[in-house]
């Protein structure tokens, strides 16, 4: 038989820029979904008589599904690949969006947005993981941040489109737009190569190596190779369970992500997200301006954390998070105080939307971009997906509580008491950053593992 007969196949040569763009596409699905339902919410409160509860379950049902898709996406990015997960997941968000376009009822949408949530969750699981794994060392944190920015890129877009269709009330074209991007990532991803990491982890070393060869064109190929098959090696005993994160040498992985995962919705961030315009209607704002001023903050953030891309791999990930605690809990502490000292119109809400701009300065300079980036860096390989996985279902699980209880928190404490509560988190979160969290910049990701092992004695070998 011809030698060229067995010869595994190799990787279809694809262009670095549509390498990374496909592979964070899946964030325009994350952040328009997210963003989308902030307009939908102003025309069917009424449209259907939603009080404060169930507008909070209409809201909390996608980071509910997103729990769930979580849980698994570890286990079916490792037993199937990250590349051919994130396709399942663009099949299940463009299920999920049919529901809620043909929605009839508060019920079905609620289901339909579960359905929808079970994507996202699973996809923002998996495709930091993928764009890391793809990365070369020198720029992965500017490439994984690509990720962030797709994300509020979603989000500016489903603002537009919702200020866009708001003259009509159109709120059913609002979300069936989402299925475009879903489309485009399903069959982007059929010519998109797997990871090397896993390629090597399934025995085909050979298509790892031509990955490589594709998307480490200065590197030194034979050593990131061996470096891999070396971290595969030490991890070649058993493969990833939850309960390996326990272990004493991998339990500050842990750590880092669930301060990671919990800090960034404690925060506040997708109360802002969800409800924006609604909290500038309740200031004095008209529904189109109130659409119009969420615009705004949707550009803020995409600039900012497009400057993030440009800088995270030399300012490091650490001095990005301290940064934008500050800049967060400062704004949140003069938003309430704006609030409580002026009469509600026009003014208070310019003012809110200066003070809001502000907070997502801090968040995309920090917490945005950066929590994703070291969630997909920090976990040893054989425990990435599953690892991913649990960061992933925590942090769904505080979005769905933020998102759920923000409502009802406004109603009864109203935005200018809850802005100070968000405040005193981020007060909390610098001081958790400062102590548990380390840097990453700068290390491949078998460097961060072989570190994390030569703390526990036994564990490098």
């Amino acid at each position: 038989m011809h030698p060229a007969a067995t010869a595994p196949a190799r990787p279809k040569r694809i262009s670095v820029a549509y390498l990374y763009f496909f592979g964070a596409l899946g964030g325009i699905l994350f952040g328009y979904d997210l963003g989308v339902i902030s307009g939908v919410l102003l025309f069917i409160k009424p449209l259907w008589h939603l009080g404060s509860v169930a507008e909070g379950v209409v809201g909390g049902c996608l980071a509910a599904g997103a729990i769930f898709g979580a849980a698994g996406a570890g286990r079916i990015a490792d037993h199937w690949g990250r590349q051919r997960s994130i396709m399942v997941a663009a099949a299940v968000f463009t299920v999920g969006v049919l529901g809620c376009t043909f929605a009839t009822g508060f019920g079905m949408l609620a289901v339909a947005r579960f359905v929808t949530g079970i994507a996202v969750g699973c996809s923002s699981a998996t495709v930091p993981t993928y764009l890391s794994e793809l990365a070369p060392t020198k720029v992965r944190g500017a490439l994984s941040t690509l990720n962030q920015l797709m994300i509020v890129s979603g989000i500016l877009i489903a603002y537009i489109i919702d200020w866009a269709l708001s003259g009509a009330q159109n709120w059913r074209l609002m979300f069936a737009i989402a299925a475009i991007p879903a489309v485009i990532l399903f069959f982007g991803l059929i010519g998109m190569p797997e990871t090397p990491r896993w390629l090597v982890q399934a025995g085909r070393e050979s298509e790892a190596r031509a990955v490589l060869e594709r998307t480490h064109r200065d590197a030194d190929i034979d050593a990131e190779l061996n470096s891999i098959c070396e971290v595969i090696r030490l991890d070649a005993a058993q493969r990833g369970r939850p309960r390996d994160l326990l272990a004493p040498w991998a339990r500050p992985a842990l750590i880092v992500a669930l301060i990671l995962a919990v800090g960034r919705q404690f925060a506040g961030t997708n109360a802002v997200n969800l409800y924006a315009p609604t909290m500038f209607k309740d200031l004095g704002l008209a529904n189109s301006g109130s659409l119009l001023a969420s615009i705004v903050m949707g550009a803020v953030k995409v600039i900012f954390t497009a400057w993030v891309f440009l800088v995270v791999d030399r300012w490091g990930r650490k001095p990005l998070l301290l940064i934008g605690n500050a800049l967060m809990a400062s704004a949140l502490f003069l938003l309430g105080a704006a609030v409580l000292g002026m009469d509600k119109g026009a003014g208070t809400g310019i003012v809110a939307l200066i003070l809001l701009n502000l907070y997502w300065v801090g968040y995309e300079l920090g917490w945005g971009a950066v929590v994703w980036v070291m969630m997909a860096e920090i976990f040893p390989l054989r425990m990435r997906g599953i690892g991913m996985g649990v960061g992933s279902t925590v942090l769904w699980a505080a979005t769905f509580a933020i998102t759920f209880l923000f409502p009802v928190m406004n109603d009864h404490l109203g935005l200018a008491y809850s802005a100070w509560i968000f405040a005193a988190v981020s007060v909390v979160l610098f001081v958790l950053v400062r102590r548990f969290v380390p840097e990453t910049k700068g290390r491949s990701l078998e460097q961060i593992e072989l570190d994390l092992r030569a703390r526990v004695p036994g564990a490098a070998s």
